[in-house]
């Protein structure tokens, strides 16, 4: 079960530290674990399993489909190779061989994918992935989970230690406010209820789901009931909660740091457009751009990523 923090304005462990230690710690325990690095061992803190355990990071340079490959390889002989690179390229890509090598071939890798969105900063557009999750949910077969926190990422984290298959899950590598009370578990495949709300549904994932709540609250102090769903596995996704929730409500509105074309806004638009829900729908992301230089704060307001930007959007679509 998981519990909200009970103070959102602290940040946790930078999220890059928590894969690596989580992985790390791990290793103690599973001798087929293995990671591979693209050449950002210090940009990744992945210098933690290359110092605890030497004998299973594989640093395989700027060649990150070599490294899809290699690591489908390590599957075929029994180990269960987590990989990382920034997210443009542990998926656009490395996509023939992941699907291939990988999907195809029912072969496990675990992919970290770091910086989606408007965490590339300053590494700008070439680094700026927006499409990560419409590649990955093409992928017959494939797991995508967006953490809202260093709380779940952990635990996204262990559960993908434990599974078989292509696992894809996507975070920022600094740290990001706290949503969840450590100790807090979840469910993969099923969506959380973060807020109540009677009038509008925001269905979000990722970092930006603590600005989602924030908008709540702003919409709050307006007389306006949110209710905040934290949809932080996107597939397999949770039609079934979806559906539950939008009974009643006046409109609803996804909220990702992503590209509205093929993320987790179309995703939840497939589940209503299919069950015919007639409730006003508004996908608030990325909208048709490339990625730009700067801080990770200035781009998230040039996007229009902001908690402001959604009560916007919200207040727009009851109108």
């Amino acid at each position: 079960m998981f519990k909200l923090t009970d103070d959102r304005s602290k940040k946790g462990t930078p999220l890059a530290k928590v894969v690596m230690q989580t992985l790390s710690d791990l290793m103690n325990t599973d001798d087929k674990l293995v990671f591979l690095e693209a050449d950002l061992a210090g940009a990744s803190s992945s210098t933690i399993i290359q110092k605890d355990h030497p004998e299973r990071f594989i640093q395989m340079g700027i060649a990150e489909a070599n490294m899809i490959g290699t690591a489908a390889g390590l599957s075929v002989e029994g180990f269960k190779p987590f990989v990382h690179t920034f997210g443009p390229f542990a998926t656009r890509r490395v996509y023939d061989q992941l699907y291939l090598s990988g999907a195809y071939a029912h072969n496990t890798i675990n992919v970290y994918g770091s910086d989606p969105g408007f965490d590339a900063g300053p590494n700008g557009g070439t680094h700026t992935t927006w499409e990560d999750v419409a590649l990955m949910r093409a992928m017959p077969t494939a797991v995508i989970c967006d953490a809202a926190d260093a709380v779940q990422l952990e635990w996204i984290v262990k559960e993908f230690a434990s599974m078989k298959g292509i696992h894809y899950f996507r975070a920022n590598r600094k740290d990001v406010r706290n949503v969840y009370a450590p100790g807090s578990t979840f469910q993969l495949g099923k969506g959380n209820v973060l807020t109540k709300g009677d009038d509008v549904l925001i269905i979000t994932a990722g970092q930006i789901v603590s600005d989602a709540l924030d908008a709540a609250e702003k919409l709050a102090a307006e007389g306006i009931s949110a209710e905040v769903i934290d949809m932080f596995t996107i597939k397999p996704l949770d039609a079934e909660l979806i559906l539950k929730e939008a009974k009643g409500k006046k409109a609803i509105v996804s909220f990702e740091n992503h590209s509205i074309i093929g993320g987790l806004g179309s995703a939840v638009a497939e589940v209503l457009a299919e069950n015919a829900v007639g409730i006003p729908f508004k996908r608030h992301g990325a909208n048709d751009v490339f990625g730009q230089v700067g801080t990770q704060d200035w781009l998230q307001k040039e996007f229009k990523l902001t908690a402001d930007d959604l009560v916007a959007t919200v207040k727009g679509l009851l109108k």
